[in-house]
């Protein structure tokens, strides 16, 4: 993997130059604070034996591109559910704030539910890297694309994606914090259209009934809902045995930043 997106320093993580986001060069790209979220559960208070079902973060203010600090809080400490909070704060002012809930694993229940059908797309190997934007910035993350739709298209959106790079230096990301990290891309997989991406999601939900096994995760849009400044989208959640889950974004317009 390349150069990690952040370094330790002290109880502080810095930020390399690639965790901008794209819409601003002086603000933390969203879906990495995601995925320091995940980390801080699957470090601080996930149980042996639990998975960690939901993550939600509100996205509620700017992170500049500064030393970030991360706390967790458990909520309810229960036999079967756990539930804890993060923390996520940058120059002395909370950026973000998570939530996760964790249940307790067990034997599956008798019967068969009705599910979607499998997902049938091709192997990521076989698709074309994405191309890097208009500006010449390279996305530091393996994108690739199947079908005609791409992020500036009017058209359903799939996509095969991993990390070419570590969350922290020295650590390679897990598959819970893999999933956290890659399912911010709901966001303009669901809710750019022809004109581009002119909505920035103020959350992300993730849902996981398991882990995703490997480096690749897919995802499929399944939704769209937009009125006015206000847009609603959703993916599924894929790895290669199948379907582990959706991701879920609440965005608003910001044509300023658009891209």
């Amino acid at each position: 993997m390349g150069a990690a997106f952040f370094t330790r320093q002290a109880d502080q993580l810095v930020p390399s130059p690639d965790a901008r986001s794209p819409w601003s060069d002086q603000m933390l790209h969203g879906r990495l604070l995601a995925a320091l979220a995940a980390r801080a559960v699957e470090g601080e208070v996930l149980e042996e034996g639990m998975v960690p079902v939901r993550l939600t973060i509100d996205l509620f203010r700017a992170a500049p591109m500064s030393p970030v600090s991360v706390s967790t809080t458990v909520v309810r400490d229960g036999h079967r559910v756990k539930m804890a909070e993060v923390g996520i704060t940058c120059e002395g002012r909370e950026v973000a704030r998570a939530s996760a809930l964790m249940i307790r694993g067990g034997p599956p229940v008798a019967g068969r539910v009705w599910g979607p059908d499998p997902w049938d797309v091709p192997d990521p190997e076989s698709l074309p890297a994405a191309p890097d934007p208009a500006d010449g910035r390279r996305f530091p993350m393996d994108i690739r694309m199947a079908g005609s739709g791409g992020f500036g298209t009017y058209s359903r959106k799939r996509a095969w994606v991993r990390e070419v790079r570590e969350l922290v230096e020295g650590e390679q990301p897990s598959p819970f914090v893999r999933a956290a990290g890659a399912a911010d891309l709901a966001n303009p997989l669901s809710n750019s259209g022809e004109g581009g991406l002119g909505f920035i999601n103020a959350d992300l939900s993730v849902y996981l009934a398991r882990l995703p096994e490997g480096e690749w995760l897919g995802l499929d849009v399944t939704t769209h809902t937009s009125e006015g400044a206000v847009a609603v989208g959703g993916c599924d959640l894929y790895d290669r045995r199948g379907r582990i889950g959706t991701a879920t974004v609440a965005a608003v317009a910001n044509p300023r930043l658009g891209f």
